[in-house]
């Protein structure tokens, strides 16, 4: 296993460093036309075959065949919703969150691949708004939301989604402070119970995190930029020890500076890598495959790293808003104007 692994990203690595040239193998997004023109931020993918994604109007779509074909499978009377997060458990099952402040903010659940669904939360708070989902598995998972009056809005499921209830106890808010839906990742998991969220909006970007699935949390500071249009938008980790943060500032998409770090210790301390993605990135995922090998994705492109996050290169200058990758090794992006790849060697 472990000399497949070695050939693999061996492989991986001369294509990337090679120049391209005509007729030569190269790492790329392969488009898989989905027949609408909604923002995807939402993307779960199960596998190579299976994947859904949400976004505007209330769409939620689904493949079974790898992308060759899709289906609206988006709950009922919701057009005037925004699905920024969607988790998939497998081909049939899958948790919904769409955006906004009061009772914009829903969760819906489906069993029967999107054939019917199932409200189970509407946020009844006038100002909160819920931006991201995270599950640890098929039971256990966490919503977040903004801060309201200082205090950050979190819900827990131990149940698939089908009951949540409201997570206490997180470290005060930031004047300022909030989160961004750009991704459907500004809550990730590792592991068996560690949690973590990204934040923005203040003077300084943290990572929040919980080592017992919500019910203690710590705050860290990270060296990315933060302001209304800044700060730390995803966040995604291969242990309970090791993660990165990504983001920047979406105002000025085209402007990397201060816009990835690592972390080895859980996220208690974050640095920053020797390169980074030359502009503001939205999502981040690790391959499941080579432990050291990163995907990053944004307006102005995407890059990979082949050495834990430390160096960048891009290799796709498309728009995309998201990236997931399976356990049986796909990777998918989505993102706006219908917009949904597969990455490939071609």
């Amino acid at each position: 296993m472990k000399r497949a692994l070695m050939i693999s990203l061996l492989v991986l690595a001369t294509l990337l460093t090679v120049p391209a040239t005509a007729g030569a193998t190269a790492l790329t997004w392969r488009s898989l036309p989905t027949g609408t023109d909604a923002q995807f931020r939402g993307l779960s993918a199960v596998s190579r075959h299976v994947a859904w994604v949400s976004g505007t109007r209330g769409t939620v779509l689904r493949t079974v065949d790898a992308g060759r074909t899709w289906q609206q499978v988006g709950p009922p009377d919701t057009a005037a919703l925004d699905f920024r997060d969607i988790e998939a458990f497998d081909a049939n099952t899958a948790v919904a969150l769409s955006i906004g402040e009061g009772e914009s903010s829903r969760i819906y659940r489906t069993t029967d691949a999107g054939r019917t669904w199932t409200e189970t939360f509407r946020n009844t708070e006038p100002t909160a708004f819920y931006n991201c989902l995270a599950f640890w598995d098929s039971r256990n998972g966490l919503a977040v939301g903004d801060p309201v009056a200082g205090e950050f809005r979190v819900l827990a499921t131990s149940d698939g989604g089908r009951t949540w209830e409201r997570v206490t106890g997180l470290p005060p808010a930031l004047a300022g402070e909030y989160q961004f839906s750009a991704s459907g990742q500004c809550v990730t998991v590792a592991g068996r119970k560690d949690a973590w969220i990204a934040t923005g909006g203040s003077t300084v970007a943290r990572v929040l995190h919980t080592g017992d699935r919500g019910r203690t949390w710590t705050a860290a500071q990270t060296p990315l930029a933060s302001s209304e249009s800044a700060g730390v938008f995803a966040v995604a980790f291969r242990s309970p020890r090791t993660g990165i943060a990504i983001g920047g500032d979406f105002a000025t998409p085209a402007n990397g500076a201060d816009a990835l770090a690592l972390s080895h210790d859980g996220g208690a301390t974050w640095r920053e890598p020797v390169t980074a993605p030359a502009g503001y990135r939205s999502a981040v995922a690790y391959h499941p495959f080579l432990p050291t090998v990163l995907f990053a994705v944004g307006p102005t492109g995407s890059d990979v790293s082949l050495d834990g996050g430390r160096n960048w290169r891009q290799f796709h200058d498309g728009s995309f808003d998201s990236v997931d990758c399976t356990r049986d090794g796909a990777c998918w992006a989505s993102g706006a104007r219908g917009a949904v790849g597969a990455l490939t060697l071609g």
